[in-house]
Formats: C-alpha cells, structure tokens, sequence
C-alpha cells in the first residue's frame, strides 16, 4: 500500500507509541522476521509496498489467507445452521442467548494461557489444533442433528459441542493470528491485515448465503457437513506452510500467573490499544445483532431461510466491497480519527435496523454495519499486533481475544436477553445508541486516538521489556 511522503509524527510527550518511516528488513528483530522459506521469491520490499496486492504476492501468505478463508467460511456455515436449528426447536430468543454464553465461557477462561502458548509454542501446530477441534465439533453437530428431531431434542448436546469446538477455537487463534505476524513483513502488514480481512469478509459473505441455501434445500445436517469439509481443507493447506520458529525471550522467566498477566498489562499501559479495544468491546457486546437475526427474519420481516441467509450475509457485502476499494487506496492519512467515525457510523446504522420493519431497508442497513466494520477492523487489527513486540504478541492477541471474541459471543447473550425482554427494537436500536455513546466516551478520554496519523507509520514499543510488566 502507497505511505506517506511526509509522514508527520504526533508530539513526542504524548504517544505512547513510536512513529518512524517503514522499516526494512535489515532493520527488523531477528525473532521478527520472516524466514526465507516462507517469504521464497519475494521481490524488494520497497516495490511490493506500492503493490495493492504485495501482500498476495507471498507464496506463504496466499496459503494462509486461503486456509483462514475456507476455516471462516466453514465457521459461518455452520453458525447459520446452529442459529436457525436451535431459533427452530425452542422458539427461543433466550436461547440463542445461551449459546453466546457457552461460546463465551471458554474464551474467557482459557485465552491468557492461549497467549502464553502462541509465544512459546510453534504457532502453526496451535492452528493445526485448532482446525481439528473445529472439525470434530462440525462433525458431531451433523450426527446430532441427523438423528434428532422435534423441540427442544439435542440442543443441550449441540451446545455441549460447541463449547469444544469454542475451546479449540480459543486456544489456536491468538497462534493463528500471532503467526501471520511471523509469514509477513512488517512493511506489508497493513496490507496483509487488509487482504486477510478481505478473505473474512468474502467467508461471511458467502458463508451465510451458502448455509441459507442449504438449510432452504436441504436441512441443517447438510450444512454441518459441508462446514466439516472447509475445516479439513484449510487443516491440509495449514501443513504446506513453513515450519515457523518457536520464539525463545531469555529475559522472560518461567512461567507463572505474572507471565499469563503480562498482555494485560502492555494493553492497559499502551493506552492506544486499550482505547481501540475499548471501542470494539463497546460496539460488538452491545450493537450486534448476529444472533437476533432469526428473530428478525421469522418474527419482525417474515421471510423465509433464504431471506434469513441473505440477512446474515448483508454486513459482509459491505465489509468486502470496502476491504477491496481499501486495498486499492493510500493508508489513511487520519486513521484515528477514521475509526472514531465508523464506529460511530456503525452504530447509526443499527439504530436505524432496530427500527426497520422493512426487508429492503434492513438489508441496506445490514450492509452499511459491514462498511463501516471493515474500515475499523482493518485500523484496529493493525494497530494491536504492529505496536507489540512479537515476543508479546501471542500475550496481546490473547487479551484482544478476551475484548472482542467474548464480547462478540456475550453480545449474544446480551442480544438474546434483552430481545427475550424488550423485543428486537429495543434491543437493537438501544444496542446502536450504546456504540455511538462509547464513541464520545473514547475520543474525550484517549486523545492518542484523535492523534493517530497514518498506521504505517506505527512501529512496536521497543523499549518493552516483559519483566518490567510484572513490577
């Protein structure tokens, strides 16, 4: 992606982070650089940088994009079938609540470990284990439903697998997300971010309308399957890739609970990151609507599964026709005051949801939520990994497993308790005014978010050092 000429640095007594031109890759930690073999015939640095598709252009990379692609879309099939399978047998918004509580729980408990794993362990055999997880959950979803019927029968086993495959999930992601960091220069990693969330967004986009397809034709079993098979080919396209090094700290001690904590406190001193998890945290527990979306489509719209599909799919139309007009533009000359904007657009956008009664309008709603959450996941998904040392990356991206995926999955809880006692509009609409709220709260309280300039220009804080975390 095309950086800034001039890049203007923020004040030095503010930041609590550094600016500087590009790095190359002579200039990167030995422990941070790609090897080799994974980046094989990469051409110089500084003429991929000017490259929309110089990320792509990584042999290593492509397999990994394409191995998270085929991993999400599984993962979105098989969420669409869960939501309407379950929405089905117990006529329930509650219980779709529930099942962002039982997705929540492992994430909650087990994402520091997870953390200490990814910096200690091969991060591609944490990614490994994580696809087979998923596979077995997928596969035991499609038994169960095969062979039950009627209300309310199996969901207390569908929930059960779940948490397994949440459980695998939680302990392989900040791994998987950690070693892209690994495959990846940092010169070209705001374009990888870009391109990676592309290739979710293209999952989530298709994902859903696959699984209404499905659901519409066949039946929910179907689905599962289908979701298994994704899971497997992104497990055998994970093996071709590199072996990754094992990053070894000698300054870290043994392991113990002060060692488990230390991303939490790099996130809580690093006031930039805090702020942008903040903001996620904020906008994706109380403005979501995912797991209400079987309400919506049966109760408030009246359309059937492939209207329910297509629903599910609107916020990832929009998300890829951003992730890919953003690919082809200069980095953000303002990224902090760009995130700020979207999350609040963001949140407007599902006031406006809440109160539609109207397919036509609630899709276009649908729709905007993905534009807006694109431009700010692809600011905020650059800027937690590009200001933490790699030796903390697994730690960090831990936290950020904590602040987003269980806020994602407790949003449903929150979404389904409050649509159980307020009906759709009052949850959703209110959920919208939360996101637009936290905005103002986050631009008044961390001004390092209104000063954020070009994220190309953010480098990690190297004057971190893991024990002075635990003083």
């Amino acid at each position: 992606m095309p950086t800034d000429p001039d890049p203007k640095p923020l004040p030095a007594a503010h930041p609590p982070f550094e600016l500087a031109d590009p790095m190359s890759d002579q200039d990167r930690p030995a422990n941070a650089a790609p090897s080799q073999a994974m980046l094989e015939h990469e051409a110089p640095t500084g003429r991929l940088a000017k490259d929309p598709y110089a990320a792509l252009r990584l042999p290593a990379f492509r397999r990994f994009v394409i191995a998270f692609f085929l991993s999400s879309a599984g993962g979105q099939i098989q969420a669409a079938a869960v939501g309407w399978e379950i929405y089905d047998k117990t006529k329930s918004a509650s219980a779709l609540g529930m099942l962002g509580l039982v997705l929540a729980v492992p994430m909650l408990l087990l994402s520091l470990p997870a953390g200490h794993l990814a910096d200690t362990v091969s991060r591609k055999s944490l990614f490994l284990f994580m696809q087979v997880s998923t596979t077995l959950c997928a596969l035991g979803l499609m038994i169960v439903s095969w062979q039950t019927g009627g209300a309310g029968h199996g969901v207390g086993i569908m929930y059960t697998l779940l948490a397994i495959g949440a459980i695998g999930g939680t302990i392989g992601r900040p791994g998987r997300e950690a070693l892209m960091a690994q495959i990846v220069p940092a010169s070209l990693y705001p374009n990888a971010v870009t391109w990676n969330s592309t290739g979710f967004e293209l999952s989530s986009m298709g994902g859903p309308a696959i699984g209404g397809l499905i659901l519409w034709q066949f039946n929910p079993a179907v689905a599962y399957g289908v979701a298994a098979t994704c899971f497997v080919v992104s497990f055998l396209l994970i093996c071709s890739l590199p072996a990754t090094p094992v990053l070894h700290d000698e300054k870290r001690p043994a392991a113990g609970f002060s060692d488990l904590v230390a991303g939490i406190r790099f996130v809580f001193r690093t006031k930039l990151i805090l702020a942008a998890l903040t903001l996620d945290l904020i906008a994706v527990l109380f403005g979501g609507a995912t797991f209400v979306l079987p309400v919506i489509a049966r109760d408030v719209l009246h359309v059937d599964k492939l209207g329910f599909g297509f629903l599910r799919a609107a916020p990832a139309i929009g998300a890829v026709a951003m992730a890919l007009t953003q690919a082809r533009m200069p980095a953000f000359k303002r990224a902090g005051p760009m995130l700020l904007m979207t999350v609040a657009g963001f949140g407007a956008a599902t006031v406006v949801l809440g109160l539609s009664h109207s397919y036509a309008l609630s899709f276009c709603m649908l729709i905007l939520t993905g534009v807006f959450d694109n431009i700010s996941v692809v600011i905020r998904h650059s800027i937690v990994p590009l200001l933490t040392p790699d030796r903390m990356r697994g730690r960090v991206l831990a936290v950020n497993q904590i602040f987003v995926g269980s806020s994602n999955e407790l949003g449903g809880l929150e979404s389904g308790l409050t649509t159980q006692w307020f009906g759709p509009m009052g949850s959703i609409v209110g959920g919208g005014l939360a996101s637009i709220l936290v905005v103002i709260a986050v631009a008044a309280g961390f001004p390092e978010v209104r000063r954020l300039k070009s994220i190309e220009d953010v480098r990690p804080i190297e004057d971190d050092d893991p024990a002075a975390l635990k003083s």
